[in-house]
């Protein structure tokens, strides 16, 4: 016998069985789901939802649930946006935006939205507009951290309903019409003149002041150098006013007598003084002062 006709024989035998094994292993083919972990599986039972299956091994009942949808679960990045807005101060402006997000539980995602980036592309650009006609163009310019962070709350607010976790949102660029530009670039150009202006100003204001301090410094000094010019001269005017007082007129017709002689002495070592004319009072004078000299040092 051959061993054809040994398998048809078997197969006669016990169709039921191997009908049932074969059975069996499509069930189990059909019941378990391997969920990579970068995906969550949304299990649907006669149309409606059943499950949602996570990354591992998991089971399902056969002929009766089905894999409706795969999401994956990783981060995404829409396609980079631009849209007009207008300022507070009527400036028209192109803001180019870009979003990052996620879906955290895709029932919601798959069942509440159809194209889910549309969808946040719209709400995103809707944001922006209404974020910064609320802003003047000099704010939207210096505060674009504080305006981003703004426009992530709304948008999260906004599409928390369908599953999403809105990760990042960024103001890529503010691009303005030419006009705008020229007319920013004139009014830079007379700010960067008033502030030289004024630079200047100050810097001639200083040195008016530097200049009036030194004044006023070298005024102080020789007022402080002729009181003590005139403090030494009252010193020694004291002292001579004490001489007399201690040995009367004799001290003084000394000390003028003295004074004669140092003014004659003068006189004659003066530069291109040939002849010294000696009034006929000077040999008195210089006689006294002998005399003067003698009585005191008796």
């Amino acid at each position: 016998m051959s061993l054809d006709q040994i398998a048809l024989n078997f197969l006669s035998e016990n169709t039921f069985i191997v009908l049932l094994a074969a059975f069996i292993i499509i069930c189990i083919l059909l019941g378990v789901r391997i969920v990579p972990q970068s995906e969550k599986f949304v299990v649907e039972r006669f149309g409606r939802l059943r499950s949602v299956l996570g990354p591992g091994i998991n089971l399902i009942v056969p002929f009766l649930d089905k894999v409706a949808h795969k999401i994956s679960i990783l981060e995404r990045q829409l396609p980079n946006a631009t849209q007009d807005a207008i300022t507070a101060d009527n400036v028209l402006v192109q803001v180019e935006t870009s979003v990052f997000y996620r879906i955290l539980e895709p029932e919601k995602t798959v069942y509440r939205i159809r194209d889910v980036d549309a969808a946040i592309a719209t709400t995103v650009a809707g944001m922006v507009r209404s974020e910064i006609g609320k802003m003047e163009l000099d704010e939207v310019q210096s505060n674009r951290t504080q305006l981003i962070s703004q426009i992530q709350k709304l948008v999260e607010s906004a599409v928390n309903d369908w599953g999403i976790e809105v990760t990042r949102a960024e103001l890529l660029d503010v691009n303005l019409d030419q006009a705008t530009r020229d007319a920013m670039l004139q009014q830079l150009n007379a700010e960067r003149a008033r502030r030289a202006q004024v630079t200047e100003a100050e810097g001639a204001k200083r040195a008016v002041e530097l200049g009036a301090d030194a004044e006023l410094y070298a005024a102080e000094q020789i007022a402080k150098a002729r009181r003590i010019a005139a403090d030494a001269e009252a010193y020694a005017t004291g002292v001579v006013a004490a001489a007399i007082a201690d040995n009367g007129m004799a001290a003084a017709q000394y000390q003028v007598a003295l004074k004669q002689v140092e003014a004659l002495t003068a006189l004659g070592s003066s530069a291109g003084s040939q002849t010294v004319v000696v009034p006929s009072s000077a040999m008195d004078a210089f006689g006294d002062a002998f005399k003067m000299l003698k009585g005191v040092s008796k």
